[in-house]
């Protein structure tokens, strides 16, 4: 059909779709994330990060080293504080909430492989974002895997991996992480 223009593999690869990891687009723009990066995690000041996340952040306190490989996919909200070392795999979005704390060594991760080896052979790939609502804590060390939403005011124990969604106001923890208990309820 003329006239129907086809997907970038930026495009396919923000709604969800297989792309391929290898696109000239995508290189690029990962790229451009490492030189900026390694301007970040060595101390440049905060017009650094806002080059980045190509947005100007509010309040947020980013401890470096900070590891992505899009960082314009990772939105934080207000008052945000993420200690050292975070790593977000950020080939889809990832949106943190206003007033989170994300302890250190915290990994948050999007991207996605195939099973079979011969489709990872030719780069094809696939990603699910990852959302932490607002006024949530993650301790140090937690992994959050492609497409979790951890709801609203919610605590994830250090060293959990969130397999799944996490309703709102829950404590969660373990591998894989497991709500033991909702904040409304009587201890």
């Amino acid at each position: 059909m003329a006239g129907i223009k086809s997907k970038s593999e930026r495009e396919k690869m923000l709604s969800g779709e297989e792309y391929h990891g290898f696109d000239g687009e995508l290189v690029a723009m990962r790229q451009r994330t490492r030189r900026a990066l390694r301007d970040y995690n060595s101390g440049a000041d905060a017009a650094v990060l806002e080059e980045l996340l190509q947005y100007k952040p509010e309040n947020l306190t980013l401890i470096p080293p900070l590891q992505c490989d899009y960082g314009e996919h990772i939105k934080f909200g207000k008052n945000v504080f993420v200690n050292f070392n975070l790593s977000a795999l950020s080939c889809a979005e990832i949106e943190i909430g206003d007033n989170c704390y994300i302890g250190p060594n915290v990994q948050l991760y999007t991207a996605m492989h195939p099973l079979e080896p011969e489709r990872r052979n030719k780069a094809v790939n696939f990603a699910r974002p990852v959302k932490i609502g607002a006024n949530c804590w993650l301790g140090g060390g937690v992994i959050v895997l492609p497409g979790v939403e951890i709801g609203e005011g919610c605590a994830i124990g250090a060293g959990s991996v969130v397999t799944k969604n996490i309703p709102p106001r829950s404590i969660a923890v373990g591998n894989p992480c497991r709500v033991v208990r909702q904040l409304d309820e009587k201890q």
